[in-house]
C-alpha cells in the first residue's frame, strides 16, 4: 500500500505590505529549496526586513542582521552554514525567486530576493529555486518603496517580514 502524496507547499511571505505566496522548484534546486523550507519553518525569517530594494530589479530579504536589535551589518548576515549552489536554467524574470550570494558561488545561506523586473544577465550565475503565485501587488508596492544610501537600495521606511510560513499550496498561512 502506497502512502498519499506529500502535497506541494508553498511559502506565504507575510509583510508590513501584505502577503506574497511563492511556489518552490524542487525539481532543479532540491537543497535550496529544502534550506529555504527548513529556515522558514524553525522561525528564522520572522522579524527581519526587506534591507535592499533595486526598484525594476529586485528585492531582497532573508538577512537575520535585519532582525531589531541585532548586531551587523544587513547584508552580510547567514545561518552559519554555506550552500553549495544549484544553477538551472529557470530564467530571472519579473516574480522569480532566487538565492542572495557574495562573490563566491557558493556563499549562498539564507538571503533570498524577487525579481521586480528581468534580470536575466544573472541567468546560470545564481539558485533561482521559486516563483511568485500572489502578491504581485504586494511586491510592487514594496519594490516602490523609497530608497536612499550610498547605492539608493536602502528602504527609507522599514519593511518587515512578519512571518514566513510553509503551507499546503490552496491553504492559507
Amino acid at each position: 500500500m502506497s502512502s498519499p502524496a506529500t502535497p506541494n507547499e508553498v511559502a506565504v511571505i507575510k509583510t508590513n505590505y501584505g502577503e506574497m505566496t511563492l511556489a518552490f522548484w524542487p525539481e532543479v534546486a532540491p537543497k535550496t529549496v529544502e534550506n529555504f523550507k527548513k529556515l522558514a519553518r524553525s522561525g528564522f525569517y520572522d522579524g527581519t526586513a526587506f534591507h535592499r530594494i533595486l526598484n525594476g530589479f529586485m528585492i531582497q530579504g532573508g538577512c537575520p542582521n535585519t532582525k531589531k536589535g541585532a548586531r551587523g551589518t544587513p547584508g552580510t548576515g547567514d545561518p552559519g552554514y554555506k550552500l553549495k549552489a544549484e544553477f538551472n536554467a529557470k530564467s530571472h524574470v519579473r516574480g522569480v525567486v532566487s538565492m542572495a550570494r557574495a562573490s563566491d558561488p557558493h556563499s549562498a545561506g539564507c538571503q533570498f530576493f524577487i525579481c521586480h523586473g528581468n534580470a536575466k544577465f544573472l541567468d546560470r550565475q545564481y539558485t533561482a529555486f521559486g516563483h511568485l503565485v500572489a502578491g504581485d501587488a504586494v511586491l510592487e508596492a514594496i519594490a516602490s518603496v523609497p530608497v536612499s544610501g550610498p547605492e539608493k537600495s536602502t528602504p527609507v521606511d522599514r519593511v518587515e517580514v512578519e512571518s514566513v510560513k510553509i503551507v499546503a499550496a490552496g491553504a492559507k498561512a
